[in-house]
């Protein structure tokens, strides 16, 4: 296990919903707590810069000037240049603004993955009713899938064909917490297809690990910043090379030359976009992401240690993903389920028992649990933690289960 690196207490003093509250977060996969920074960042730019962008005159051009660097920010800040991302409200927004904008002849391929939020499987299910596609559900058929289902080149490959435009898949899931080799799977798609287009969700990734779009050789990628101590926003990366085969969503006298202005129809919240610099300065500037999520992984890995080891250790209990903790397998996002035991129960009963809040359900991977998992309505119960969470919060949340399941 790795060695405590990370200073939980001075991040935790960041957060005014922790210092604050008496709540013990452990949701976190539906939205983290937001810094106090940001919140004072919104503030003061409706108080003081609240005009529309563009002009000459002094209050408009300082606007313009702290959106512009909210986008260089989140553009660097996944390796990216400003033009080849665009800001929406969320990740399902941006997403379904991207299937607006793609085209592809009657008759190609679409491979969706089924171990994705909906938000990464609707918007291209409906490109293809529209456009008269093929969809190829990909998800994987081994002996232990209906528990730690992962997608892999070797369960993508036999879905390709000379027909394939477009590959869906999630970097982590938002139930099972499970990392998929985003480069390996690229490197399938664009060895066996070299037309076909690779689109990414990494909303459930992004919170735990450094962003690098260029590494992994991408096409499309996403995640929402309110996952990431930010506001309720959201970022799509489109490679400059496939924008030219994007259709314009803009009105028609304006320039399209960058993502933003192809699809963003507008929708980059002004007070919002500016505070991505004091996100990007809490995680250690541009230039310390690497440090900063180098430690923040290591902790978040003896946090998922705590919890995964007193689930091992129980035969009535199936967890969902992998059982271990390794940080480069799986994300602190736990989700398990109790034999005999109704998921929606347990969590009420934690709620009764203790300041937690956790969550039992589905999360929007409907498919995933219903026909890879093969649930039940309940879903499952999922603990997600990040890196504001303490040990001490851990190893409390067990002594609350352990006095639930006996």
């Amino acid at each position: 296990m790795a060695a405590k690196t990370f200073d939980v207490k001075t991040a935790r003093e960041h957060f005014p919903a922790i210092t604050n509250g008496k709540q013990i977060y452990c949701d976190n996969a539906g939205g983290s707590q937001i810094l106090g920074d940001v919140v004072d960042a919104i503030k003061q730019y409706l108080t003081v810069s609240n005009v529309q962008l563009g002009a000459s005159y002094d209050v408009s051009r300082n606007s313009t000037e702290l959106y512009t660097k909210g986008y260089e920010a989140a553009a660097k800040y996944v390796n990216a240049d400003p033009d080849e991302i665009v800001i929406g409200s969320s990740t399902t927004q941006v997403f379904r603004n991207l299937s607006f904008a793609l085209s592809f002849p009657a008759g190609s391929e679409l491979v969706i993955s089924k171990l994705d939020h909906e938000t990464n499987i609707d918007a291209w299910t409906d490109l293809a009713a529209r456009q008269n596609l093929k969809v190829k559900w990909w998800f994987p058929t081994s002996e232990d899938a209906s528990t730690n289902p992962i997608l892999s080149p070797e369960n993508l490959l036999p879905l390709l064909s000379d027909k394939t435009v477009f590959v869906s898949c999630t970097h982590a899931s938002n139930i099972l917490g499970t990392i998929h080799l985003i480069k390996e799977l690229a490197d399938t798609i664009h060895k066996t297809c070299p037309d076909a287009l690779f689109c990414v969700d990494a909303v459930a990734y992004a919170p735990h690990r450094q962003l690098d779009v260029k590494a992994t050789e991408v096409d499309f990628y996403a995640f929402s910043w309110y996952k990431v101590y930010g506001p309720h926003i959201a970022q799509l990366y489109a490679k400059r090379s496939v924008q030219k085969k994007l259709l314009t969503m803009g009105h028609y006298f304006n320039p399209q030359d960058t993502l933003e202005r192809k699809i963003g129809v507008a929708g980059s919240c002004y007070e919002l976009t500016q505070t991505i610099p004091t996100i990007v300065s809490y995680l250690g500037g541009a230039d310390g992401l690497e440090k900063t999520f180098a430690e923040i992984s290591a902790h978040e890995e003896i946090l998922a240690e705590i919890l995964l080891d007193f689930l091992r250790g129980r035969k009535d209990v199936v967890i969902l993903g992998q059982k271990t903790s390794d940080r480069n397998l799986r994300v602190p996002t736990i989700s398990f389920n109790v034999k005999e035991k109704s998921a929606k129960a347990i969590v009420e009963e934690v709620e009764k028992r203790s300041r937690f809040g956790i969550r039992w359900g589905s999360f929007y991977s409907k498919r995933l649990v219903d026909e890879v998992l093969q649930l039940g309505n309940e879903g499952v119960v999922r603990v997600s933690l990040v890196h504001y969470n303490t040990e001490e919060e851990v190893k409390e949340l067990v002594e609350v289960l352990k006095g639930i399941l006996g």
